[in-house]
């Protein structure tokens, strides 16, 4: 791009930003709250086809009557509002992927100082998000956009038309990018043009993240697709569990946070396997075997008990090896208790009960 192409090009955003500005200060003196200027011109990335990132932050439903999408010239522009209780709130909680039009937004207008002072105030929650180590926190928010990159490679292996399956691919990689980008707790400050450029420059990355990453870009046939994907994001999964590892404080059994589990476990579960199994009824069985193995990866996760895998043993012609799997997961989870000192609430009559439970 030539010198006069862009002088053109920052002459009529000059333009448009003054008619925007006026256009709030004329009708919505109350309604809008503050204008400002992100995406490529304000990262300095444009080119001759660019069209101009405004936010604009409403303080009310009738702001969004300023919006206008509009043609000039050749280019498109979309003027649109950006409500503070919805994309500017997600953004100070790191929850939006466009966390750089909130902390980097360069402030072309604002209606009242409280105006500014509000903007400041979220943009500051973001930076101290951002300003944390690596941890739980940061974890979590990657775990949403790993789950949605999930939810996108099964669309991929649902639908045989190779445009879907494409498209769900697409969805897939920018899926895992946010999430990579939140597992390194940052964010990509310019737009997806450079997104790869800035994802390579990230701390925490698979091995052959790039080569992965291309695969699935340039893969041809919907197998290729599918296979492509798959290796990209079992990648990033993988890199995902080691940091959850590194990173995060692992909870481990003890008195307290036992209490009630293994008792729960007998309630939810012991019988209805025990039941199912007995009865020869593979459904129930099924939903029951469900029931133990969820209960079980949650005691896992949130009190560290050992991992048990009991779905591995579930057959619908065989349901007496999974109960006995179950019981002996049983026991071994009662080995917990002991260890942490905890005792198993039971009682043989109504009459123990009562005086134990009248007594708390």
């Amino acid at each position: 791009m030539n010198d006069t192409t862009k002088q053109e090009l920052l002459s009529r955003n000059e333009q448009l930003i003054s008619m925007v500005i006026e256009r709030a200060k004329r009708d919505f003196a109350e309604e809008i709250a503050v204008i400002g200027l992100t995406g490529s011109f304000r990262t300095g990335d444009f080119h001759d086809k660019s069209d101009l990132d405004l936010i604009i932050i409403n303080n009310n439903s009738e702001g969004w009557g300023i919006s206008s999408c509009f043609i000039l010239g050749d280019i498109g522009y979309d003027i649109y509002c950006t409500p503070w209780e919805t994309r500017i709130e997600d953004q100070a909680a790191l929850e939006n992927p466009m966390i750089s039009s909130l902390i980097d937004l360069q402030v072309l207008y604002y209606a009242k100082p409280e105006d500014l002072e509000k903007l400041r105030a979220y943009q500051q929650r973001a930076l101290n998000a951002l300003a944390k180590p690596i941890g739980r926190d940061c974890l979590e928010r990657a775990k949403k956009w790993l789950d949605l990159a999930k939810q996108e490679y099964a669309n991929a292996l649902l639908t045989g038309d190779p445009g879907a399956v494409r498209l769900a691919s697409a969805e897939l990689v920018y899926n895992l990018m946010i999430a990579l980008s939140h597992m390194n707790n940052t964010y990509f400050r310019r737009g997806l043009k450079r997104y790869l450029e800035e994802a390579k420059t990230f701390r925490h990355l698979p091995g052959d993240f790039e080569t992965s990453y291309w695969k699935v870009i340039r893969a041809k046939s919907v197998d290729e697709i599918r296979s492509a994907s798959h290796l990209l994001l079992q990648s990033i999964l993988e890199l995902y569990n080691d940091l959850h590892q590194k990173y995060t404080d692992q909870p481990v059994p003890t008195y307290d946070n036992l209490t009630g589990t293994y008792e729960e476990l007998w309630c939810n579960c012991r019988n209805k396997v025990i039941a199912s199994a007995d009865k020869k009824d593979a459904s129930y069985a099924f939903y029951a075997a469900m029931g133990a193995q969820d209960l079980l990866d949650e005691m896992t996760e949130s009190r560290g008990t050992r991992k048990f895998d009991l779905m591995q043993y579930f057959d619908a012609d065989h349901l007496d090896l999974f109960k006995d799997k179950f019981l002996q997961a049983m026991d071994d989870y009662l080995e917990e208790y002991h260890r942490a000192g905890r005792k198993v609430q039971q009682f043989n009559t109504f009459e123990e009960l009562y005086a134990s439970y009248m007594k708390q």
